[in-house]
């Protein structure tokens, strides 16, 4: 007898496992028995699992569960397939075991070396503009990515959903990757060739709510309670989220198992690097405030430990929002996540650098921003200015933010840059949303791909974008600051809008990194900053140097030498940050 759920390929067949534990009779039907119910019935094995075995039956071959419970006749597509036709065709049975890997053995960097990329397959690529995105074209960009210097792309959830175009956050069978996308073998071959070139790939999962369209798992087995969702869901007032009336019962052995069951396969199958989930407080509870599912929460530790026990190297990531420290907190009660996305860094950031007038950037908050932490840690935090829920939702991208009649002007790039640097130099794990390093425009859609003309127009930001995160990983040797926990205050000038600060790991030539902000349209001439030590320090980046755009100034260009009083005179162009560092010695 075969381990495992869904359908599982064994010498000569396949075995079939499913829980439906208010079916009658259950009987797996296909293209190897003609669809005939009377031909491969399953057995109750006493605890609501049915289980036989099909010779024959092999990885290519489509099938679902007929179920009859009393008088109901009822065709399911398997909630553990690992491979659909669509949303509401037929599972096919597929063999995990069949890729060839070709040796791949990627290990995830430390997190104090990662910058992540968020990533939409569906409006990512597409050279045509009217069908949608794939993996398949999703690698033909690689080599950009490359470039960039990303080493973590975070994809928007690719599990099958209804239709061809979505966000990805209406799962209707969470175990099979998109259709439309190119379905497993695309999935695993798109992971392959992002290692090969020393890029990871953790994945946006959903489990605060399924659906709710093309939903199989809905009264899978023909039982429910108040005409709620029946055995995989909660049947009274549970059930209900912002998106349906459709939450996992987080408290069913058999659900919980379901839920882990897929963490663990994108993990072990996929061999992803880690996975994203998608508004805990949402499993944590029914409204999304204080915690009144505690089966919800335990379910995100069981998962969470479980990774950290069996996948070492990967990495789990909680869109919380609450700036609750407990999500990344490893010791019980906590719920062991390694990051989770930072409110207090994005929501301050944007708002002074979309503010219309000077006088409305707040520095304090600025500043509150770039040393805010969970449990004494930066690392547990992931920070950005744009995401796929910042750019949407009546929210557009941050160059449309700051001037939406000329996004791609002076203002604009200006800002949206200073921003940028800011995500690269504060102390936590960096991330970007697709387009934002050639001053993709407007709001994201999903049937809109990117604009990819905008990356040879803009080519100079992307360059800036790429310099900026070949500092922020210590590509040249000589910025390990920027990859330490250590943050100071050098400079802190709220009538000029000027902030100063000093980045180190260890400290010393090579580590320690001076950074300089001017959030103001007027130049700063002259700031007294304060440097860790004397001597020569070498300017590493100016985010106003003309060769990022011909209209920018080239203001601040040059080394400095500081005195023995330790303090140089810095000159800060309009909206621009200067990055110093000493070289290391030898």
């Amino acid at each position: 007898m075969a381990d495992g759920m869904g359908a599982i390929p064994i010498e000569g067949g396949t075995a079939f496992r499913v829980w439906a534990p208010h079916a009658d009779t259950v009987s797996v039907v296909g293209s190897f028995n003609d669809w005939d119910p009377a031909v491969n019935p399953l057995s109750a094995e006493g605890n609501g699992h049915w289980y036989g075995e099909v010779p024959g039956a092999h990885a290519g071959h489509e099938y679902k569960f007929q179920i009859r419970n009393g008088q109901n006749e009822l065709l399911r597509i398997d909630p553990y397939a690992r491979q659909v036709t669509s949303s509401v065709g037929n599972g096919v049975i597929y063999d995990h075991g069949a890729f060839d890997w070709q040796g791949d053995d990627f290990r995830l960097p430390s997190h104090d070396d990662l910058v992540i990329y968020e990533m939409h397959i569906g409006s990512f690529y597409r050279p045509d503009g009217n069908h949608v995105g794939t993996l398949e074209l999703a690698m033909e960009r690689f080599d950009h990515l490359g470039a960039l210097g990303v080493d973590l792309i975070q994809l928007m959830p690719v599990a099958e959903f209804a239709g061809d175009f979505s966000w990805g956050y209406n799962p209707a069978h969470i175990f099979a990757v998109e259709s439309a996308y190119g379905g497993p073998d695309a999935f695993k071959t798109f992971v392959r060739e992002a290692h090969r070139r020393g890029i990871g790939v953790v994945l946006d999962v959903v489990y605060n709510h399924f659906g709710p369209s093309d939903l199989d798992l809905w009264q899978f087995d023909g039982w429910s309670e108040n005409d709620k969702g029946g055995i995989y869901f909660y049947n009274d007032d549970r059930s209900q989220t912002p998106w349906g009336d459709s939450r996992p019962d987080y408290g069913r052995e058999e659900v919980r198992r379901f839920i882990h069951d897929n963490a663990m396969a994108w993990l072990r199958d996929y061999r992803l690097d880690g996975l994203r989930f998608d508004m805990t407080p949402f499993i944590s509870s029914v409204n999304g405030g204080e915690v009144d599912l505690p089966d919800g929460w335990s379910l995100m530790r069981w998962i969470n430990t479980t990774v950290r026990e069996q996948f070492p190297d990967c990495i789990t990531i909680a869109e919380d929002m609450h700036d609750d420290p407990s999500i990344t907190r490893t010791e019980e009660p906590g719920a062991g996540f390694h990051a989770q996305w930072d409110p207090a860094f994005v929501h301050p950031v944007r708002e002074a650098v979309t503010a219309d007038w000077d006088g409305d950037r707040s520095l304090e908050s600025v500043w509150g921003s770039i040393t805010s932490s969970f449990n004494d840690d930066a690392f547990q935090r992931v920070i950005f200015t744009e995401s796929h829920d910042e750019v949407a939702n009546g929210r557009a991208r941050v160059p449309e933010e700051i001037d939406e009649n000329d996004p791609t002007g002076w203002n604009a790039r200006k800002r949206s840059t200073l921003g940028a640097a800011l995500v690269f130099t504060a102390p936590g794990i960096p991330m970007l949303f697709q387009g934002q390093e050639f001053l993709e425009g407007g709001w994201f859609r999903d049937d809109v791909p990117l604009d990819w003309d905008q990356s040879k127009e803009f080519v100079g930001i992307s360059r800036l974008y790429r310099d900026l995160i070949r500092l922020r990983r210590n590509g040249d040797g000589q910025s390990r600051g920027l990859r330490g926990r250590g943050v100071g205050l050098l400079v802190g000038d709220e009538t000029a809008k000027v902030l100063a600060f000093h980045r180190w790991a260890d400290g010393g030539p090579g580590d320690d990194v001076v950074v300089a902000v001017n959030l103001s349209a007027h130049p700063a001439g002259g700031v007294a900053v304060p440097f860790p030590r004397p001597g020569g320090w070498s300017l590493r980046l100016s985010s106003d140097a003309q060769v990022y755009c011909s209209d920018f100034g080239d203001g601040g260009i040059g080394a400095l030498e500081v005195g023995g009083d330790g303090v140089a005179h810095v000159d800060i162009p309009a909206y621009s940050v200067l990055i110093y560092s000493q070289d290391q010695a030898g």
